[in-house]
């Protein structure tokens, strides 16, 4: 479904920063991937060049089949229309309600407004805020402001869900209960890619069985088993119970 071939970027005026170094990876339709490592790592560059929102220096990325860095212009929505994203500061317009927030992810398709409002309304039904339809983000928690946020990314019923240390601003239990979500989209056919450098969702991810990637200064390095038995996070979010 999605591949990097030795895809490079560098940022910089002579290209001094290197984000990505001749990274290659493939990701199959349907599985859950942990990208992790450190800050500065290129986790978010790589989620980036997925989402298209910049072009890689060298090598190329493919998705469904299709290499996006030969895609006219015009093409690039319809691309993203395929692909949700949740960011780590939620990047929610103030002014409108949650309802709203999530309609807009919609109405670039030119639904019926009937249909948009019964659709983003099931979404935030989904991800537990049915009750806070006409709230506006300023009125709501960092916890449910993320809710809205996944909300938002998933209402399109995507193939690839795209996110970029969702978990980073929010509390244990707050990211518990958003790891659930994130298992339950996946379990529906989603394709998920997890970019974060939290042991503990590192540690879940083990536990339910989903691949892990680590980057290290843009490139690809071996992965350490995180020890699963300090994270008891891990047994929330798959319904069991730590091991003694």
């Amino acid at each position: 479904m999605l591949s990097l071939e030795n895809v490079t970027k560098r940022y910089g005026r002579h290209g001094e920063v290197v984000a990505l170094d001749d990274v290659s990876l493939s990701v199959g339709e349907g599985e859950f991937l942990i990208l992790s490592g450190p800050s500065g790592a290129g986790k978010t560059t790589m989620l980036r060049l997925i989402f298209a929102a910049e072009q890689p220096d060298g090598g190329r990325i493919k998705i469904f089949n299709r290499d996006i860095g030969r895609l006219r212009r015009a093409s690039i929505p319809y691309l993203r229309r395929n692909i949700g994203v949740v960011f780590q500061d939620f990047k929610l317009l103030p002014e409108r309600t949650a309802l709203e927030n999530v309609a807009l992810a919609l109405e670039i398709r030119a639904l019926p407004r009937r249909e948009i409002h019964e659709r983003a309304a099931d979404a935030l039904a989904s991800v537990g805020l049915a009750w806070k339809l006409n709230v506006t983000p300023r009125r709501l928690s960092a916890g449910e402001q993320q809710r809205v946020a996944i909300a938002r990314a998933v209402v399109g019923q995507p193939a690839i869900l795209l996110c970029d240390e969702p978990t980073g601003n929010l509390d244990p239990k707050l990211t518990q209960d958003l790891l659930q979500l994130f298992s339950d989209v996946h379990r529906r056919g989603t394709t998920v890619l997890l970019a974060t450098h939290d042991l503990g969702v590192m540690a879940c991810g083990e536990r339910l069985g989903w691949r892990r990637v680590e980057l290290e200064m843009g490139k690809i390095v071996p992965s350490a088993t995180p020890n699963v038995l300090s994270f008891p996070i891990s047994a929330r979010v798959s319904g069991g119970t730590p091991a003694p």
